[in-house]
């Protein structure tokens, strides 16, 4: 190949050793790459209801009417099996409301679409069985002396178990929220403790969108969050239930609070 083009001007051997570089090009724009590409998805009020259906609802305890909102939020991601091109990984870079994340660090390598969404379901199941275990413990009560029901199971994965606890605690103990539209995010052990999730900047614009002014957030994901934080969106770090509750009741009160 050299041997020939040596023999060309300069112009046209520069245009025909262009020519595999334009084809490879080609290729890739069009190619399936194994990405998903995420933007910000639905928020629902735990405190309200969800297609007709109260998010939360309790037998064998009075509870109290709430005053604000309590807005678990989420990302939506292209399916396992959807085709992501280079053009929508270049789109994904560029914009802020978008994320390029590698598709086995958001969908399990090998599995269907109905075996993810069926992993999901039960993630999510099981983060609210949880997250009643962790209220009620915060609360001083006995699993046993309330039934708790929480109606969200078609929404997959287990980061909204803050969420769901917080909400839990705001209908038996007393409102949170000082009539604020809070969100937030977190997973949640049976002890309290809340988890990282991933795609926080994401769920920061979506919490803005519907009108939350609050963000709670797990400690080690601040850096995150505040990288594309919606303007007068404040962000509160969280590491426990116990912090996230003693936080929504300071700042109810105007009492000092923490920042990422």
């Amino acid at each position: 190949m050299l041997s020939r083009l040596s023999g060309l001007s300069r112009p046209r051997s520069l245009a025909l050793s262009a020519v595999p570089v334009v084809a490879l090009l080609v290729v890739v724009g069009v190619a399936p790459l194994p990405y998903a590409v995420a933007q910000p998805g639905l928020t629902a009020n735990v405190l309200g209801d969800y297609r007709g259906d109260p998010v939360i609802s309790i037998k064998g305890a009075e509870t109290r009417e709430p005053e604000g909102e309590l807005r678990m939020t989420t990302i939506l991601a292209t399916g396992p099996s959807a085709d992501v091109d280079f053009g929508d990984v270049l789109d994904g870079w560029i914009r802020t409301d978008r994320a390029v994340l590698p598709r086995n660090s958001v969908y399990p390598a090998g599995q269907s679409d109905k075996e993810i969404e069926r992993h999901n379901t039960q993630e999510m199941v099981k983060s609210q069985n949880v997250a009643v275990d962790a209220a009620l413990a915060q609360l001083g009560r006995k699993p046993d002396s309330v039934d708790v029901t929480l109606h969200l199971a078609d929404v997959g994965g287990p980061s909204a178990g803050l969420l769901f606890a917080l909400g839990i605690v705001d209908m038996l103990d007393g409102d949170l929220t000082g009539g604020r539209s809070i969100a937030g995010t977190g997973t949640i052990s049976a002890d309290g403790d809340v988890g990282a999730v991933g795609g926080v900047s994401l769920k920061t614009q979506a919490a803005a969108r519907d009108g939350a002014t609050v963000f709670l957030v797990p400690e080690a994901e601040c850096t995150d969050a505040r990288s594309e934080l919606p303007d007068g969106m404040r962000l509160i770090p969280v590491r426990t239930l116990k912090d996230a509750v003693s936080s929504l009741r300071s700042l109810k009160r105007g009492g000092k609070v923490p920042n990422c």
